[in-house]
Order: C-alpha cells, then structure tokens, then sequence
C-alpha cells in the first residue's frame, strides 16, 4: 500500500478531499439541520465517505451512477455541484430537482447521476436498464448503483442481478454494508454465517469484498472490478463494509435508543477512513498538515459559498408544482 502512495501521490490527495467534502459538507447540514429550512428528510453518510470517494475517483464523467436515499456522498463524488444540492436540500428552484426531490431525490445528468430515490432497491433495476441501453448503443460506459445491506432482501435486488448476468450488462452493483435497516442488525434479518458477496457470486456474478473504510483498498479493488467489466462487458458486484455513525434519518447521534451499542459505535469510530488516510499520507511524506489544513481551508469557504447560494435562492412557485412530473399507464 506504500508503494501504490508513492507512485499515486495526485490519486491519494484527491480521495482525502473527495471524503472531506461530503464529511464536513454532512456535518454542516448536522450542524443547521434544526434551523427548520431544511423541510426535507436527510440522510447522511458519515463514517461511510471512503466508498463514495474512490467510485467517484475511478468513474468517468459519462458513466451513470444512481443512489438511494443516502444519497449526498454519492452525489458529490461523482462530481455534481454543491450549490445545487444544498438547493435541493432547501427545497429552491435552483436545486438539482428544481426543488422538488429534497435530499433523498438528487439528479443531475450532467455529470451522469441518473438519480436517487427513498424507496429501497427502487434504483438497481433502473441501472440494470441503462446497463442494457450502454450494450445496446455499444457507447462504453458502466452503470453503477450504490445500495446498503437491506436492498438485496428485495426481490427485484435478484431479479436485477439474474438479468444482468445473463445478458452481460456492464454494471457495477455496490452494496455499502453498513450492518444495520434501519434499527434491524444484519443478524435479525439474514441467516447466520451468510456472507452477501457468496450469494451473490453463486448466481454466476463476479464479486469483490473489502474493507469499506481504506479508501485505498477501495480504490484498488474497484479499479479492478472496472477493468474487468469494461473488458468483459460483465456486471460485477462489490460488498464493502463500512458503518454510519449517526441515526437512520435526521442530524443526531441515536445509540440511546438501544438498537446499537456505544461500544460497537465507538469501535467502528476508531476505524475513520478519513484520519486513517490521512496517518498513511503523513507518513509517506505526500502531504503536510498544513496542506491538509488548506484543503479543508477551502472546502469550507465552498460550503459557506453554498448555504448561501441555497439560502438567497427562490423558491419554485406553484405553476411549477406539476412539471417535471411523468407517470406511465398500461392498456
């Protein structure tokens, strides 16, 4: 891993700032989420950046991503514009969905996020589609999806998975196992001993485990699993671990509630992938402290730049309520 820091010094410091962003971006909304302008419910991803860092890094601009209702990672790692998010997030016409989505609905085509959705499992058959489009049009890109645990009780998680596997789809199935649905532990709704990955590559799908936290063991397998479905036009399907340190929806810590312990929360804590990098890149001579100062430096002036953005923007009037709407019926 040494190694792969010294001959990759420009990749590292780019996943330091990529989890950066969306670490001090979701500690911002944390931080005013009880202001009550936020009118939208909010998920966030902190303690899980590392995953969305080295995805957005490997992924090139025209590949499509798609996300759930933890979506604010994702989003930004793929490059999509802060300013627009927290738009979004504020519920103004200036957001990314125009003010309509909030949080859980982001989509920007720009930069190949296809979009986001609260309903669990409801955006990997969407993938799987564009995955069949990219084949059909021969275009070269890869469809990636970011799910969590709970998603592959879905049954349309499988049917996804059977399909893309027999037509050899080009899409990158990423499960973010964070161990928790909500306030159900992985335990409570899956046999003992099952290991998701395993499952999966018993339906003839290529798989890749790791550690979800070492943005650089992300990176690494990931860059392999990208190669090889860019090479064999073939879904592969990644299990990270990983955990969300606070609660299920909203800006607050929720271990009092009981369904997990301090002691569990404070174990994965010690395991923070962005002081973790930041130790290796220290060591290795390939950053200072204050360059690292510098780098959050600056990524709070664009946070600031951002709230303000969102705050003086206007909101969408009524006439805009029933546009960008679409519905389908069967005859």
């Amino acid at each position: 891993m040494d190694n792969f820091i010294k001959k990759n010094q420009d990749i590292c410091i780019d996943l330091l700032r990529r989890m950066k962003l969306i670490r001090l971006t979701e500690e911002k909304i944390a931080e005013k989420y009880c202001e009550g302008k936020m009118r939208c419910p909010t998920h966030l991803c902190i303690g899980q950046e590392a995953i969305a860092s080295a995805v957005g890094a490997l992924l090139r601009k025209n590949d499509f991503v798609l996300s759930t209702h933890r979506a604010h990672g994702h989003y930004l790692a793929k490059g999509g514009d802060l300013k627009k998010m927290m738009a979004e997030i504020y519920g103004k016409a200036s957001g990314c969905s125009k003010g309509n989505g909030g949080s859980m609905h982001l989509i920007d085509k720009n930069v190949g996020f296809m979009g986001s959705t609260s309903i669990v499992g409801g955006t990997i058959p969407v993938a799987v589609g564009l995955g069949l489009s990219i084949k059909l049009h021969k275009s070269g890109q890869l469809s990636c999806v970011f799910f969590g645990d709970g998603a592959v009780e879905e049954g349309v998680f499988y049917e996804s998975v059977n399909f893309a596997v027999l037509k050899k789809l080009p899409v990158l199935f990423i499960c973010e196992n964070n161990l928790y649905s909500v306030y159900s532990h992985l335990k409570v709704r899956q046999p003992e001993g099952r290991k998701i990955y395993k499952m999966v590559e018993a339906m003839g799908c290529p798989v890749i485990h790791g550690d979800g936290n070492n943005a650089l063991e992300v990176y690494e397998k990931v860059k392999s699993g990208i190669e090889l479905a860019r090479a064999e036009k073939s879904p592969v399907f990644f299990e990270f671990q990983t955990y969300r340190w606070r609660e299920h929806c909203g800006p607050n810590y929720d271990n009092d509630i009981g369904y997990r312990t301090e002691e569990e929360f404070l174990s994965w804590k010690k395991n923070d992938p962005i002081p973790f990098l930041e130790k290796r890149l220290l060591k290795a001579d390939v950053i200072s402290k204050a360059e690292i100062e510098g780098i959050e430096q600056n990524i709070l002036k664009e946070i600031e730049a951002a709230f303000e953005f969102a705050e003086n923007s206007l909101f969408p009037g009524q006439e805009e309520f029933s546009k960008h709407l679409y519905c389908g019926c069967a005859r």
